[in-house]
């Protein structure tokens, strides 16, 4: 069974998708964007200003969710730009304590509201015993 997680502490969806879904105890998180929630517009600033906010998108979404970015088992970080690679790991260790999730890292050419970051990832919730 299959519930829909939705807070208005992240942007909300701007197309056909939810900001999560859980089942069972894996909650899947879709990509998360450099929006401010309240505004639904980019945050000013470069590239670590952006990735901070998608940080913080990800984590409002984990706690909706009832988990914390700890949580998370599986990251998908989305760059138009490889060469911020070293300033992803510098925000993603103020986030993440160890054990790390896995994680990929992806170039891609273009990002939804012309963005620099976008990142995705599966969390899986601590069982309730």
């Amino acid at each position: 069974m299959k519930s829909i997680i939705s807070t208005t502490q992240a942007p909300s969806a701007i197309g056909t998708y939810s900001q999560a879904v859980k089942v069972n105890n894996t909650v899947y998180l879709s990509g998360q964007i450099p929006l401010i929630p309240e505004t639904m517009e980019v945050i000013e600033g470069g590239f670590s200003e952006q990735t901070e906010q998608v940080f913080k998108n990800l984590s409002a979404v984990c706690e909706a969710a009832g988990g914390s970015i700890n949580d998370m088992v599986k990251v998908n970080i989305f760059m138009t730009d490889l060469s911020n690679f070293a300033t992803v790991n510098e925000i993603m260790a103020t986030y993440f304590q160890k054990p790390y999730p896995a994680r990929a890292a992806i170039q891609i050419s273009k990002l939804p509201k012309d963005v620099e970051i976008e990142i995705d990832g599966i969390m899986e919730l601590p069982s309730l015993s």
